[in-house]
């Protein structure tokens, strides 16, 4: 195993070993992309040693409010299990107790909530997901997957809305800010509360784009993220380290922004 040198991916997801090959499918013709990785979490770990990666944030999402707590409970035993996770926990808006899921991810020791609209059939700025972002604001940053040219669930200008109406709420915008969906991105450009990762992005747009997306949101608000099992890590960290940025640049954004994140972000 190559020696850890503390890379952190901050968008990693997990499944259980019975349903993870299912769950992988699932994604893959969803965006009609073949899967690079299998869903478990031994996996996982066993992939990002290939690039020396120290944590990982991980997180899977309920497509129905039924969902909810098994994959908390899930995510919680994986984070216990091994401690190279961060576990982000998972909501739904058809959830009838959300403030106490919230609470209960807290005391399960899990450091945030993932959102992929999309997937769960709800707009960003939908009312019914307002109390999502009341119970989370102050207490839990909230990863979303944002932006896709086929979808509107997700779109980066709904993400906004919602940061002006609740001025306490952390964001991880996932996928550069807008998988996708660059120019639409834009309304969040320079947003303090506001992160984005690398994941699911650097193959679709072009280097020298990627890195004036990245300046633009603010280099110390950017995450080397993999979205595997999508992804591979050695090919995301060769696309990443491809890119024109400078050495303090990659050094922040692999690991060191991460760290003031967890630290000023998320519960202790």
């Amino acid at each position: 195993m190559k020696e850890k040198t503390g890379i952190i991916n901050m968008h990693t997801h997990i499944f259980p070993a019975k349903i993870e090959e299912k769950a992988v499918d699932t994604i893959g013709k969803f965006y009609d992309i073949p899967m690079q990785n299998k869903g478990t979490s031994e996996y996982l770990i066993e992939d990002g040693a290939t690039i020396g990666v120290e944590k990982f944030l991980v997180c899977s999402t309920a497509t129905t409010a039924h969902q909810v707590e098994s994959i908390d409970n899930f995510v919680a035993r994986e984070c216990a299990a091994h401690p190279e996770f961060i576990g982000f926990g998972s909501i739904h808006p058809d959830y009838e107790n959300i403030a106490g899921e919230i609470d209960r991810m807290i005391g399960l020791g899990l450091k945030g909530i993932k959102l992929h609209p999309d997937f769960q059939k709800f707009n960003i700025d939908d009312e019914s997901a307002f109390p999502i972002y009341e119970a989370a604001e102050g207490r839990l940053p909230v990863l979303f997957h944002t932006g896709d040219d086929r979808y509107d669930f997700s779109d980066p200008r709904r993400l906004r809305k919602i940061m002006d109406r609740f001025p306490k709420l952390i964001a991880i915008a996932a996928h550069l800010g807008g998988y996708r969906d660059w120019d639409a991105a834009k309304v969040n450009y320079g947003d303090p509360r506001i992160y984005i990762d690398t994941s699911s992005s650097l193959m679709f747009v072009d280097p020298d784009e990627a890195v004036g997306i990245i300046r633009a949101h603010g280099v110390g608000n950017v995450f080397f993220g993999t979205d595997s099992p999508m992804w591979n890590h050695r090919g995301e960290f060769e696309r990443f380290t491809s890119l024109p940025l400078t050495g303090e640049e990659r050094k922040a954004i692999l690991r060191d922004n991460a760290l003031a994140f967890l630290k000023n972000h998320t519960p202790a």
